[in-house]
């Protein structure tokens, strides 16, 4: 039984990463700032609305 250290190395999925990644990074960053953003303004609208009852 091979040690999964010794694997075959998978030339078919690193270039599909290879291809895919620069598509696939950008898109996360955006997707991840935009989805900062909206939490930080619906934090704010929380807390402004939390001062306003008072």
């Amino acid at each position: 039984m091979k040690s999964p250290i010794m694997k075959r190395f998978n030339y078919t999925m690193a270039l599909q990463w290879l291809i895919f990644l620069p598509v696939i990074l950008p898109l996360c960053i955006i997707f991840g700032a935009v989805q900062g953003i909206l939490n930080m303004i619906e934090k704010m609208a929380q807390r402004m609305w939390m001062d306003i009852e008072l």
